[in-house]
């Protein structure tokens, strides 16, 4: 009973230290996978055999066998395999071939990387030879204890514990394998890489002396210049050149010697032009837009054009239209008189404007005439039939000649755009605004002088109207009534009024 004691005791140790063992642990879903794979083939004989079963016990066999089949597909890698995937080594990566400096940091990455795969091989060798021999000695503990005590549950153990060690040591031999093959293989990749950046750094030092020589060479020949140049803008020019072509030749050695890498040059190449297109979209937009400009003919040199960005208008004349920009001068017109007083800038507009901003052309396809309007406001007892028809009148009179050329120019731009209203003689509209009436008339002048007709029919309405008894101008008055029934002085008496009570009325109104 003492030596069956130690036995125990002894077996109990073994079997704490299997307590974390994942290999085990995976040895045990291996015999699941063997036992639901028998499970499997036992159900599919039973379906065969019996071919007349009830349509109920065929459902429930073809439902066993699909949880089966799912149970098998969740630990398919321990088929075959009783630690399942961990007997296969870590696959060693295909690596690029070294052909830059910054490909160095990467080929020492992947030393490491695979030197950290082979140790973790090695690793998994030791544990399963660590298994292997405490499975044997727990075996050959359970024979003495079986020869001392002929339990049946201590043969099963035995029997478990034989084909579990037969097992492992078939395990252990194919790893044993395994890993001298793939240590052959990992030494001979990471000698591959050291010989590529061992050439890699020979490269770098020959690429270094060569741009070493080109300053020495570029500072002795700049040495024997500054004898013969003072220092002026001759030498400073000699400099200069000296200096761009040392840079071109340092470039030039740097591109030939990693040329080969056309992957890598073509991602730089493709990063910085992101970048570039990115800093310079504004210049790629007006360059654009100047192809616009000249293929389509929207704005020629010459025209006059009015060019809207937020708050700010200006109306002038394009004197140029280059690659980036529009070149106008600020005439002086009625956008000038109202927002801006100043004329005579000259505006330098962004070609990409066209996109995004309103441009409006006054002289486009030889159309030189625009509408311009003048706004009156008379009183509401004014004759204003009549004042209507003095403006008719005066409009008709000055912009008969741009009515006939407008008529002329609208029939030629006919074969190109689609044009329905077509009139060109004067208008003249009459409406009812809360300060009197306002007659608004409209009439065509000249693009390029329309401040100067709008002086004129504007005196020449107001002279007319000056002749007239039953029209009067309305503009902002006050009028103060005295005559008032609450009057102490009685109803309808009029009296003047002192400062001092006028100033007191009109705070009151």
């Amino acid at each position: 009973m003492v030596e069956i004691n130690i036995l125990l005791e002894k077996i109990n140790k073994i079997e704490s230290t299997f307590k974390d063992n994942i290999l085990l642990k995976r040895y045990s879903n291996y015999l699941s996978y063997s036992k639901i794979s028998a499970e499997l083939d036992q159900l599919k004989d039973s379906l065969k055999k019996k071919n007349n079963l009830a349509e109920e016990l065929e459902y429930q066999l073809l439902n066993k066998i699909r949880v089966k089949e799912n149970e098998l597909e969740l630990i398919a890698e321990y088929k075959g395999s009783p630690i399942g995937s961990l007997m296969n080594p870590p696959e060693i990566e295909k690596f690029e071939n070294i052909t830059n400096p910054f490909g160095i940091i990467n080929a020492l990455s992947n030393i490491k990387k695979i030197e950290n795969n082979r140790q973790q091989f090695n690793t998994l060798k030791m544990q399963i030879e660590t298994t292997f021999q405490a499975l044997e000695e727990e075996l050959t503990t359970y024979r003495e204890l079986y020869a001392l005590d002929s339990k049946s549950e201590y043969k099963e153990k035995i029997t478990f514990l034989d084909k579990q060690k037969r097992d492992f040591d078939i395990v252990l031999d194919i790893v044993t394998t395994t890993q001298e093959v793939y240590g052959k293989k990992i030494e001979q990749v990471i000698l591959e890489i050291k010989n590529q950046i061992t050439q890699q750094i020979q490269k770098m030092f020959l690429i270094f002396g060569i741009i070493v020589f080109l300053f020495v060479i570029s500072f002795l020949v700049k040495l024997t210049l500054k004898k013969y140049f003072s220092q002026t803008e001759n030498y400073y020019m000699v400099n200069k050149i000296i200096n761009f072509t040392l840079a071109f030749l340092v470039l030039m050695v740097l591109l030939f010697s990693y040329i080969d890498n056309v992957s890598y040059l073509v991602t730089i190449l493709g990063f910085a032009s992101a970048g570039i297109a990115i800093a310079l979209k504004d210049w790629f937009m007006s360059l654009f837009g100047w192809m616009v400009i000249v293929t389509s003919g929207f704005i020629q040199v010459g025209d006059r054009i009015r060019v809207t960005k937020g708050n700010v208008e200006t109306v002038g004349d394009v004197l140029d239209i280059s690659l980036f920009k529009i070149t106008i001068r600020e005439d002086v017109t009625l956008v000038t008189y109202m927002q801006n007083r100043r004329a005579g800038r000259i505006f330098f507009i962004p070609n990409n404007y066209i996109f995004s901003e309103l441009i409006a052309n006054y002289s486009h396809s030889e159309l030189k005439t625009v509408w311009d309007g003048i706004d009156i406001t008379l009183t509401f007892d004014s004759n204003h039939k009549k004042a209507q028809k003095i403006i008719r009148e005066i409009l008709k009179h000055y912009s008969k000649g741009y009515s006939d050329i407008t008529r002329k120019q609208l029939s030629k731009m006919r074969n190109k755009y689609q044009l329905r209203a077509t009139g060109v003689e004067p208008r003249v509209f009459t409406f009812i605004e809360p300060h009197g009436v306002v007659i608004s008339g409209w009439y065509l002048t000249n693009s390029f002088a329309a401040l100067v007709l709008r002086s004129t029919i504007s005196t020449e309405i107001l002279e007319a109207f000056m002749k007239e008894s039953d029209i009067n101008i309305a503009y902002p008055t006050q009028q103060i009534n005295l005559n008032r029934t609450s009057n102490p002085y009685g109803p309808a008496m009029n009296r003047k009024v002192v400062p001092e009570e006028l100033e007191e009325l009109t705070n009151k109104v």
